[in-house]
């Protein structure tokens, strides 16, 4: 059962790497509006089972947007995507 769950993530993985850089910015980039959906959610006036389905939903789809993007990007497009940021914050 174990070897099973180890080759299904891998599996997962190495599919996700087979993306490009492109689609892993634009699939972290998703991760944003879940996460605020996941909190703006309590302000609506609904029931409290309703409001923790809801958070437990979003939340998880913020969760699975952004490590599915740092699994597209891996190591090096993270180290991409930090220089881009250092080089902006030094202009």
């Amino acid at each position: 059962m174990k070897n099973f769950l180890v080759s299904t993530k891998d599996r997962i993985v190495k599919k996700l790497q087979s993306f490009s850089f492109r689609t892993g910015i634009i699939v972290l980039l998703l991760c944003i509006p879940f996460y605020i959906l996941s909190f703006a959610q309590m302000t609506l006036p609904i029931s409290a089972e309703a409001k923790g389905v809801l958070w437990v939903v979003l939340f998880g789809l913020a969760k699975t947007f952004q490590y599915s993007g740092l699994s597209i990007l891996g190591v090096e497009g993270v180290k991409r995507l930090k220089n881009f940021f250092k080089k902006k914050s030094a202009a």
